[in-house]
Order: C-alpha cells, then structure tokens, then sequence
C-alpha cells in the first residue's frame, strides 16, 4: 500500500493512482513488493526539524527517507519538502512536478538498494531516474488516450 500524506497547504498531488501503480511496478521489477510506504509531503521547516532531531544534520534537504523495510517488503516513511522541491524546479529549470516525481522515485530507488554516496552512484541512480521518469510519462500519456477516447464514446452517445 502506498500513502500520500499531504501537510503542505495548497498543495495537491495528481496522478495518485497512476503515482502508485508507477512505484508498485519498479518495485517489482527490482524484485521487491511494496508492503507500506507513506509520502509525506512538508514543509522546509518541518523537514529540517526531521533532519535535526533524527539525522542530526542542521540544513535543508528534499527527502528524508526512513526505511522499516524487511526482505523484499518495502515499508518506509519518506518525508518530501514541497518548498525544496520547488526551489530546486527552478534551480535546474524543471517543472515543479517533473522535480516532484524525481524526489519520489529517489526515495524508493533508495529503498530497493540504490544509493548516491558516490560520484558514480549517483550517476547510476540519476539515469535509473530517468528511466522511471520516461516510463511514468508514458503511463500518464496512456491515461489521458484513453480518457480521451472514453469521452469521445460518450459524446456519441
């Protein structure tokens, strides 16, 4: 199961079920079942709080991940900052939602074993993102075909 936890105001996440079936799917394909997972969507101040009192890391970050996981069962709680994301959008001039996907990809990469302490890790996991970026892109572009030809059927009607 996977879960959207949203404590930013005024923010929404789309795609929710398209998200989920996204991240079930590269679990799988690393070999691992997602058991529960929740993304918790914050603010700086929330996450650098998380930082300080866990991490013992006094600045701000994107994600922090805490990972319950046991064998192949992914469980995890992985805080995103909404305000992070967005500063970094701007920062590598991406839309915010396509910086927003990477982040959520980025902490279950993590979980199935990925990691970024290296150069070159992090390389490895940077085009694995995109890989995952470019098939959640094609899930989302089938969705709207065929909510597209969903409507027209209707419209005939």
């Amino acid at each position: 199961m996977i879960q959207f936890v949203n404590n930013f105001p005024g923010f929404r996440l789309f795609n929710k079920i398209i998200i989920s079936d996204w991240l079930t799917k590269i679990a799988k394909t690393e070999g691992k079942t997602i058991a529960n997972i929740q993304y918790i969507f914050c603010s700086d101040a929330e996450i650098l709080d998380i930082n300080k009192s866990f991490l013992k890391h006094n600045y701000y970050t994107d994600i922090i991940t805490f990972d319950y996981s046991q064998n192949n069962d992914l469980e995890a709680e992985i805080y995103i900052s909404i305000e992070t994301v967005r500063s970094n959008a701007l920062l590598f001039h991406v839309k915010p939602t396509e910086e927003l996907n990477r982040v959520i990809v980025h902490g279950l990469l993590h979980l199935v074993g990925f990691d970024d302490k290296s150069r070159l890790k992090a390389e490895e996991m940077r085009k694995k993102e995109n890989l995952c970026l470019e098939q959640l892109n094609k899930m989302i572009i089938k969705q709207k075909k065929s909510v597209s030809r969903g409507t027209k059927s209707i419209n005939k009607l």
